[in-house]
């Protein structure tokens, strides 16, 4: 008698379910954020490379819902590759929960917020490079070949900047940052991204 229930191509929709779920309230969360924004302009004063970095996360998750459909060739589900894939995610969620908090009361302005919570900000957007390599590893080694040696560049640099920008305040290197970081990102995923096959 089969021990098996369900087809690798039956699980993936499930799994994506779920991964859609955590996904939607991220992109819940900024939007919501934005929306208080444009409600109450005058509330706290806006910071440029912090709406820069809710654009660059907004493009993340949902460049992730885009790019994770390559999960569909997987052949061999594990509990550890579908829990993987949640906790990447989380993580994913959580930079959003970090960029616009329950409250802002203990907080002059959205710079004040950003500078004094950077650590964990750039700590995990750091972690989130580092899962996208598993996370292109679980796809395959031909997948893993498609992005040639600019992404085996192009994680370490990241996360070199991210530890950077968790040690420093400067303005200019933050505003550099960013702009470098958007540029990038929509440049990767013009010319590696723009059809899922």
């Amino acid at each position: 008698m089969p021990t098996e229930i369900a087809s690798p191509h039956d699980i993936f929709p499930h799994i994506r379910i779920v991964m859609g779920m955590v996904i939607g309230l991220g992109v819940t969360r900024l939007l919501s954020g934005f929306a208080r924004i444009v409600q109450h302009p005058g509330q706290y004063k806006l910071y440029p490379v912090h709406l820069a970095w809710v654009g660059s996360v907004l493009l993340m998750l949902v460049h992730f819902w885009w790019w994770e459909f390559g999960l569909y060739a997987i052949q061999s589900w594990t509990f550890g590759k579908y829990l993987f894939i949640i906790f990447y995610a989380i993580t994913l969620f959580l930079l959003c929960a970090l960029l616009f908090p329950d409250s802002m009361l203990d907080y002059t302005s959205y710079e004040d917020y950003f500078y004094s919570r950077r650590a964990w900000f750039f700590g995990l957007l750091g972690a989130t490079y580092l899962l996208d390599i598993i996370d292109t590893l679980l796809k395959g080694p031909e997948h893993f070949a498609r992005f040639g040696n600019e992404y085996l560049i192009r994680t370490p640099v990241f996360v070199a900047l991210c530890l950077v920008a968790i040690l420093v305040r400067d303005r200019r290197f933050h505003i550099a940052f960013v702009a470098a970081a958007l540029i990038y990102q929509i440049s990767f995923i013009l010319r590696l991204f723009d059809t899922i096959v």
